[in-house]
This record gives structure tokens, C-alpha cells and sequence, in this order.
């Protein structure tokens, strides 16, 4: 299994191409999703203010790019080479962000992404994530949604919020 870790500063450079290779997974779906529509990749200076980020493998196989929506963890991109699908490299960073998460003191993390693509909702549901509700969206989760909407990412197929509540300790 590949070591899931912190992101380094000279890695920043290489998660563009990364998360590029990862959005053309969706071209691969019946129907497919145009992941040419996708907002651009981030910049490295925006991985670089990122709150959190984590990566698998040297060099880097995946990341998972956290942030912090209403108070909580927020998973805002998670990304596999597509070479790497299918082998727990997802499943291991959601594990690791998670674990990460909470030991940071966090109650939940929660992820926008889309209902019907089976590596997307079901995957996250198969990870202990559950639908959240519209009307039970905090104010930036909702204005998260907004700017997904106005970027046409709901136009591309129905869309979900999700939440992961960590269990109290002990």
C-alpha cells in the first residue's frame, strides 16, 4: 500500500497534472460526464493555502485537498491517477483524512460530489458518509453549492452533500 502523509511544499507543482489525469475518469462513464467542462485543475499556490492536504506515494498517486466549510472538515478534492483506480489508494486517503480530522479535533467532515457516479456518492457512502439534506446545509456549505451550480457542475448530472460525523471519544 502506498504511505499516505502530509503534502510537501515541493509536491504542490505535481497535483495539477494529478488531479487533470483523475477529472478524465468521467469521460469513461455511460454517459459520459464532459470533465472538460471541469473547473481548471487548481495552481499550486492554491494547494499551497490549502488548510490541509494529503498525499499518497513518492511521488504522489493521489491527494485528498482538505478544507474548512461551516466549522467542519470539508473534503474539497480527492484525486487518483487513473492507473491507480481501483487499488484502495481513495479509500486509504479518505481513511487517513478522516482519522487525520478528528484527531485534530474535528466532529465531521463532510464533501459535495455526484449522486449516480459510483466512484463518487456510493464510494463516500461505502467510506461511513451519508446524505445531508438541503435544508440542513450550514450557510457556506450552501453558498459551496451555489458556486458548484454556477460553475455548471449540476448541469453535468445530480449532485450530492454528504457528512461523515466521527464518533465521540471515549
Amino acid at each position: 500500500m502506498f504511505d499516505i502523509r502530509p503534502a510537501a511544499l515541493s509536491e504542490f507543482s505535481l497535483l495539477p497534472a494529478l488531479e487533470a489525469a483523475a477529472d478524465q475518469v468521467y469521460g469513461s462513464l455511460e454517459p459520459a460526464i464532459p470533465f472538460g467542462d471541469f473547473p481548471p485543475p487548481a495552481r499550486p499556490q492554491e494547494y499551497a493555502q490549502a488548510f490541509h492536504i494529503m498525499v499518497a506515494g513518492r511521488p504522489p498517486v493521489g491527494f485528498v485537498r482538505l478544507e474548512i466549510v461551516d466549522g467542519n472538515v470539508h473534503m474539497e478534492q480527492l484525486a487518483v491517477m487513473p492507473e491507480y483506480g481501483r487499488r484502495g489508494v481513495g479509500r486509504a486517503l479518505v481513511t487517513a483524512a478522516r482519522a487525520w480530522a478528528q484527531e485534530a479535533g474535528f466532529h465531521a467532515m463532510t464533501l459535495c460530489t455526484f449522486a449516480d457516479v459510483p466512484f463518487n456518492a456510493p464510494f463516500y457512502a461505502s467510506c461511513g458518509f451519508v446524505d445531508v439534506p438541503p435544508q440542513s446545509l450550514g450557510p457556506e456549505l450552501q453558498a459551496l453549492r451555489t458556486r458548484e451550480a454556477a460553475m455548471g457542475l449540476d448541469s453535468m448530472g445530480p449532485r450530492v452533500t454528504m457528512e461523515s460525523i466521527f464518533p465521540s471519544p471515549e
